[in-house]
């Protein structure tokens, strides 16, 4: 059975980083495409980041020169969502999802969930 469980997030003060982590069982990393989204309270869920099967990744939110970094642990089957230089408009809740294909901003497409995480940005 695919699962995903995430750990991380928090409360931080702006111009913080935090690491959200999301870890696999029931499939391996290098077949799946890991997609981190995030959403807003009253808004919509959005891509945030993606890694695809073969290690590269692409970002959907570009909101300033790397700050956010997907990366992932083949040997633990952990994806990693690096976040710095945080605002207060990055407060959501942020979530994990997994697609045995290539990358994609579409939700539906993915079949796996994580159970989500609470990131706050404020002072």
């Amino acid at each position: 059975q695919l699962q995903l469980v995430q750990s991380g997030g928090g409360l931080v003060q702006p111009g913080g980083s935090l690491r959200l982590s999301c870890a696999g069982s029931g499939f391996t990393l290098d077949n799946y495409a890991i997609a981190w989204f995030r959403q807003a309270p009253g808004k919509d869920r959005e891509g945030v980041s993606c890694i695809r099967s073969d290690g590269s990744s692409i970002d959907y939110v570009h909101s300033g020169q790397g700050q956010f970094t997907i990366s992932r642990d083949i040997a633990k089957n952990t994806v990693y969502l690096q976040m710095d230089r945080l605002k207060p408009e990055d407060t959501a809740v942020y979530y994990c999802a997994a697609w045995p294909n290539f990358c994609t901003p579409r939700l539906p497409n993915y079949n796996a969930w994580g159970q989500g995480t609470q990131v706050t940005v404020s002072s």
